[in-house]
């Protein structure tokens, strides 16, 4: 509990990833990778599951992110984005840029990983 409230701005980007959608992990052959700010996620636990938007913000210090749209309306009738834990969303748009893209080819270069098929073990 004491490394995970205390960490570093740095280790709490790897703290703060998001799992991939189905058709990004079988395109990568990554499960997850630390969340950005214009990714495109999808809630899918809480009070504001299957609301999809662009994420705002990524707020380390609170372990947080806001998402376009997931907002609540103050008493004095000013509108705050609501926090969510990255955990509970899923990625289903990724910005990629040069250092995203050797990440993901880091990530998941390793291409099959595992198990080996009848046609490997022949070889």
């Amino acid at each position: 509990r004491k490394a995970y409230f205390t960490a570093p701005s740095h280790k709490r980007r790897i703290m703060m990833s998001s799992m991939l959608s189905k058709d990004l992990r079988a395109k990568y052959s990554v499960r997850s990778v630390p969340i950005r700010r214009d990714d495109e996620v999808m809630i899918v636990r809480g009070q504001y599951h299957d609301r999809e938007g662009k994420v705002t913000q990524v707020y380390r210090k609170k372990f947080r992110i806001h998402i376009e749209r997931v907002t609540r309306d103050k008493a004095n009738g000013q509108t705050v984005p609501i926090g969510i834990h990255p955990s509970k969303v899923i990625i289903t748009k990724l910005k990629l840029d040069k250092d995203r893209k050797a990440l993901l080819e880091r990530k998941g270069g390793k291409g099959k990983k595992g198990k080996y098929s009848d046609k490997d073990v022949d070889a």
